[in-house]
């Protein structure tokens, strides 16, 4: 089976590449992110907003935060170096970071330090753990076993959280965790998902009244609140989908070579749209009063005003590579990508 990453996770199949004990190998779980004047600068992969607070995350563990909507910037405290792909602020105070090594990091000071919560040799072993307290099949007890012996190799890719106690996290081949004490307390999902081939699982965001996830193959899942399981949807698309948005009345999927997809009656249906970006849909965002806005990977941006159904381009002063995207506030968007965060003006 041929996996597919964004641009910005082909890193990850490079540094798997390289054996895991070569001369001068320092484990990234072990060293805090380095203080660097750049910080703020250089490659930022996920971006989000609370109140008139801005978090981004990024390489070598790199989290800056910003108290006046992009303005002026200032480096977190982390106390690991692995590159991180996602962050989620539930309110100004509390916040949780993903990313590569399955780190979650938490906040409760706005971003300012960060506390790692869970890394991928713990979150190896409780799936392992789960499985085997729960007796489930030796396909998932043998594709955990696997992953315990691989070590912390798998990253988290994404971040949600519903309120500050219960939220998800989700990553490469099916890893998908959730809390409901804040972070305390990881429980794994790993066999809670319509997800046998064990495809990456890019994002997680509610939408349309449901909870969805998306990820290779057009893997679309919804959470089936009462089983308290995943179920997988029909998309009319069998490629990779990098990200999902939506509000209360219209569900958005998109990803590869532009591809998007809308639906308003919360995934039984989609239809093809043509939001304009030829490249790979990285980012996305709900904009609120049916608005949206969609990044792709080449530094190209659609928004749209009545929920999906057309879409309009928005030049940027300054064009960069984008891996990321929030609402700012105040008719702005915060685009995170290769040269940090870039704040640019829409109007509805």
């Amino acid at each position: 089976m041929m996996i597919t990453l964004s641009p910005f996770a082909l890193a990850l199949v490079t540094a798997l590449a390289a054996p895991a004990q070569a001369a001068g190998f320092v484990d990234v779980l072990a060293k805090p992110a380095a203080i660097s004047p750049l910080a703020s600068k250089g490659l930022l992969q996920g971006v989000a907003r609370a109140g008139e607070r801005l978090v981004a995350v990024g390489q070598r563990g790199h989290i800056v935060v910003s108290p006046d909507g992009g303005a002026t910037w200032k480096q977190a405290s982390v106390p690991v170096s692995s590159d991180l792909t996602a962050v989620y602020l539930a309110n100004e105070r509390k916040g949780w970071a993903v990313g590569h090594d399955g780190v979650i990091l938490a906040t409760a000071d706005g971003g300012v330090t960060w506390s790692l919560q869970l890394d991928g040799k713990r979150a190896n072993e409780a799936v392992l753990a789960e499985l085997t307290r729960t007796g489930a099949s030796a396909e998932l007890l043998g594709e955990a076993k696997r992953n315990v012996e691989l070590g912390a190799d798998k990253p988290f890719l994404d971040v949600w959280f519903a309120d500050e106690s219960t939220g998800y996290v989700v990553g490469a081949y099916n890893l998908i965790f959730r809390t409901g004490d804040g972070g305390k307390s990881w429980t794994p999902w790993f066999d809670r998902t319509d997800n046998p081939k064990f495809l990456n699982l890019y994002a997680i965001r509610p939408a349309a009244g449901g909870l969805f996830i998306v990820g290779e193959a057009g893997l679309v899942l919804k959470l089936d609140e009462q089983a308290q399981r995943f179920r997988a949807l029909t998309l009319p698309y069998q490629g990779t989908l990098f990200g999902v948005t939506g509000d209360a009345r219209t569900l958005l999927v998109f990803g590869l070579r532009g591809n998007a997809f809308r639906s308003e009656d919360a995934g039984s249906t989609f239809a093809k749209v043509d939001t304009g970006l030829p490249a790979s849909i990285v980012a996305g965002a709900a904009l609120g009063d049916g608005a949206f806005a969609l990044a792709d990977i080449s530094g190209r941006v659609a928004t749209t005003r009545d929920g999906g159904k057309s879409w309009q381009p928005l030049a940027l002063a300054t064009p960069m590579m984008l891996a990321g995207l929030a609402d700012a506030g105040g008719g702005k968007l915060a685009l995170a990508g290769a040269r940090g965060v870039v704040i640019a003006s829409f109007s509805r």
